[in-house]
């Protein structure tokens, strides 16, 4: 007799795993077809607004050159008193493996010496390669930074600059 327990109870165990596995299939099947169902509707939504976007920007290009120079200025003219410095790419002091990629800006106070901000770019640049990482990590590194760039300028322009204006600064 329990023998004929034991051999009824193997197939009840393999049908229920086998129900098991069945079910899994078909929700997996369920949950696909759905996913594929959903995406089907939103994907036609996202491009028609990228094209729809493209378009625009097309529109708005061609506009452009038609206006030619009427746009807006860029900001960093001699009319407007500022001088775009190039972007200084240097290592850190420590660790050595760190690089800074820095623009900056400079707002002078009456017409723009272009000199003057050359000798300013190059003092920049030799600062922060004595800078350390642990030295601008966080907002209080980057605040004092600017601070103490800030000052090198004010020094080397003995007020011609009034303002020192940071565009980027990426850390790699």
């Amino acid at each position: 007799m329990a023998d004929a327990e034991g051999s009824d109870g193997q197939p009840k165990k393999k049908s229920a795993m086998m129900m098991t596995i069945i079910g899994l299939a078909v929700l997996t099947l369920l949950g696909g077809g759905g996913g594929w169902v959903v995406g089907g509707m939103i994907a036609p939504n996202i491009k028609g607004a990228a094209e729809a976007e493209q378009a625009t920007e097309a529109k708005g290009a061609a506009e452009q050159k038609k206006e030619g120079e009427a746009g807006l200025p860029h900001i960093s003219t001699e009319a407007n008193n500022v001088v775009q410095l190039e972007p200084i790419t240097s290592n850190l002091a420590y660790p050595s493996e760190n690089w800074v990629r820095l623009e900056v800006a400079l707002l002078f106070s009456g017409p723009p010496d272009v000199k003057l901000a050359e000798d300013i770019h190059q003092d920049v640049m030799a600062y922060i390669r004595t800078v350390s990482l642990q030295q601008i990590e966080g907002p209080r590194g980057f605040e004092y930074l600017r601070d103490d760039i800030q000052e090198r300028v004010d020094l080397r322009a003995q007020g011609r600059v009034s303002k020192i204006m940071f565009r980027t600064f990426v850390i790699e």
